[in-house]
């Protein structure tokens, strides 16, 4: 999530935002502190423009 987010050039605020969610539950995925439900990681992928098994690899 995190490459993909960099390769778009957002931060953690601008990926929060389009997806509809706080920029801190953001940071808390990548960090990897925090274990998403799938349809928060279904609202990611769509936000990044991604397959939603990109996320999981």
């Amino acid at each position: 999530m995190k490459k993909l987010r960099k390769e778009r050039g957002w931060s953690q605020e601008a990926l929060a935002g389009e997806a509809g969610l706080d920029r801190t539950y953001v940071s808390g995925i990548e960090r990897r502190v925090k274990n998403p439900t799938i349809t928060v990681i279904e609202r990611i992928a769509t936000a990044l423009g991604c397959k939603l098994g990109d996320l999981l690899d």
